[in-house]
């Protein structure tokens, strides 16, 4: 991680993983991990990305947070991460495995900063509290074809619910979600294979767009 951060830059934020059931099931782990996210790791929407940096790159439709207050467990509730929210935004993550087809362990993502590469931020800005963070949709495109469907709930019950429990598994540590830290609240539908010349957009009802293109 000292290396990675060298190359990166600083943490400006944190990501939960493996919140899928489907996904802990395949880990054989009864609950998510997490890592952090560097200056360098951060895309502007629309950007376009170079396939050949990355080893075997899947795209996921995310809602990401950004924080006006510190999140310091254990206790924190998802109350009060809603209250500690600034915005949301539409959110891609980009994941990525040095482990031949996928075939990981819990250990190895723990390892890999949780599979973290990239990260794309969307369109627009909007107050937590404008829409239904448990019932809001999301749509992922790749070159216009709809690949995947999904919506808040597939995070822990509610994305408010996965931030929560960072915030309180971080604190056992002597850590938390700072104040203008942006947080990844993890996946809302399955991991989407990505391929040189694909295009892809994934849309929050209600927030906005990200999209990304790679060649």
């Amino acid at each position: 991680m000292a290396r990675r951060r060298a190359r990166h830059g600083g943490v400006i934020g944190k990501k939960i993983g493996v919140t899928s059931r489907a996904v802990m099931d395949m880990l054989k782990v009864g609950e998510p991990d997490f890592g952090v996210l560097l200056a360098g790791m951060a895309c502007r929407d629309g950007e376009t990305i170079e396939r050949a940096r990355l080893i075997a790159p899947r795209a996921e439709g995310e809602i990401a947070f950004v924080l006006k207050k510190r999140l310091a467990g254990p206790g924190v509730t998802a109350a009060m991460v809603l209250a500690a929210t600034e915005f949301i935004m539409p959110c891609f993550e980009i994941v990525d495995s040095r482990i031949q087809d996928w075939r990981i362990r819990i250990q190895d993502t723990v390892a890999d900063d949780a599979s973290s590469a990239l990260f794309v931020l969307g369109d627009r800005a909007v107050r937590p509290d404008a829409v239904d963070l448990r019932t809001i949709g999301m749509v992922l495109e790749r070159n216009g074809e709809v690949v995947a469907t999904g919506a808040g709930a597939a995070a822990l019950g509610s994305p408010l619910n996965a931030v929560a429990w960072l915030a309180n598994t971080l604190g056992r540590f002597g850590e938390a979600l700072e104040a203008g830290e942006v947080i990844l609240s993890g996946s809302l539908a399955a991991m989407v294979p990505i391929a040189a010349g694909d295009t892809f957009r994934v849309s929050l009802g209600g927030v906005g767009h990200a999209s990304m293109r790679f060649v």
